[in-house]
């Protein structure tokens, strides 16, 4: 289980500081979730934090 970030990311950084096991990072383009790491916040918040912070909503399960 894990999220992922859509070509529609405009990379403003708000979902970086949200994620609880650091699978956030900064891509080429884009940022990027670890999908190795990614536990979509289970066990932190009731609902993976970077979807919910996401201003362009291009955040979705893996």
């Amino acid at each position: 289980m894990a999220m992922k970030i859509l070509d529609d990311c405009i990379s403003c950084g708000a979902c970086l500081p949200e994620c609880p096991t650091e699978s956030i990072s900064e891509g080429d383009t884009i940022y990027v979730i670890n999908a190795d790491t990614c536990v979509e916040c289970v066990g932190h918040f009731d609902a993976p934090r970077c979807k919910d912070v996401c201003p362009v909503d291009c955040i979705e399960k893996a």
